[in-house]
């Protein structure tokens, strides 16, 4: 059993900044000794860590199982992090700038907590005429909570990147490109992972999606955390508008990557070597 920083949107965070992207995390920790080793772990990658210190909740925690072919259970406590509130976000303001991009992890809209904080960055990045994209979070939750909220909450994100469960979830379509041709009545551009057999981008206006296919792996370590780093890897090269296909491909080797080792984000060994 090993302990490794987590969190959906932090892990994002820390490929994006191992790739040379300035880039800023906004969360809360709990006062513990794994809330001030996960603060100096994002320090340590290079993310401008804005993270609000909670005295009464401790920091979340996830427990994920991994068998020996890499598939997982997790069982989630989110501790600080459902505690995350609209002041917090008040507190960065000064990262709410036109030129600049929102990503928000569905985890926070999903999770009641976090909810308004949420909502809040959504509306601060609308009224900077930030662009703005959004990830499925998780198919259970996502379940439970119903396509009808979410949908409503995201309105206004130029991106929506989802797993092919989140897809069937939110349309009721089981076939991922069929999906995401519905979801473009919602966002005008679409993402969905479809596992190994990597990923596809859909706008209104094409004939069918643009599809890459994954990265050959040889040995999956561990898959916590793929989909976090396939989204750092889409981003930077979608934002700069390079062809969807290369973002894809992108997005599909650093997911790639994010296999060959426990944890959700990136190794250590690499980090060093990059800083060395």
């Amino acid at each position: 059993m090993t302990t490794h920083g987590g969190g959906s949107g932090a892990n994002v965070a820390s490929w994006l900044a191992l790739e040379g992207i300035e880039v800023a995390f906004v969360g809360r920790r709990g006062s513990d000794i794994a809330g001030r080793n996960r603060d100096m772990e994002l320090m340590g990658y290079g993310v401008d860590a804005r993270l609000v210190m909670d005295q009464e909740r401790p920091t979340g925690t996830c427990v994920v199982m991994v068998t020996h072919k890499g598939d997982r259970t997790m069982l989630s406590d989110p501790g600080a992090n459902a505690a995350l509130l609209p002041e917090d976000i008040e507190r960065c303001k000064d990262l709410f700038s036109q030129g600049t991009h929102l990503h928000m992890s569905g985890y926070s809209l999903i999770t009641e907590g976090s909810r308004k904080a949420a909502t809040h960055a959504l509306d601060l990045a609308r009224q900077a005429q930030m662009s703005v994209s959004v990830d499925g979070g998780s198919s259970s939750p996502l379940k439970r909570m119903g396509a009808e909220p979410f949908l409503e909450w995201t309105q206004g994100a130029r991106l929506l990147i989802v797993t092919a469960k989140e897809a069937e979830i939110l349309t009721g379509r089981e076939n991922p490109a069929a999906a995401a041709k519905v979801l473009t009545a919602w966002y005008p551009q679409v993402v969905i992972k479809v596992g190994a057999d990597g990923a596809l981008w859909y706008t209104n206006g094409r004939p069918e999606p643009v599809t890459v296919a994954a990265e050959p792996v040889e040995k999956v370590v561990d898959g916590t955390g793929a989909g976090d780093a396939f989204v750092a890897g889409f981003l930077p090269p979608w934002l700069d508008g390079k062809q969807p296909a290369d973002a894809l491909t992108a997005g599909c080797r650093l997911a790639a990557q994010a296999t060959q080792h426990l944890g959700a984000r990136p190794s250590l060994d690499v980090v060093d070597n990059q800083i060395k």
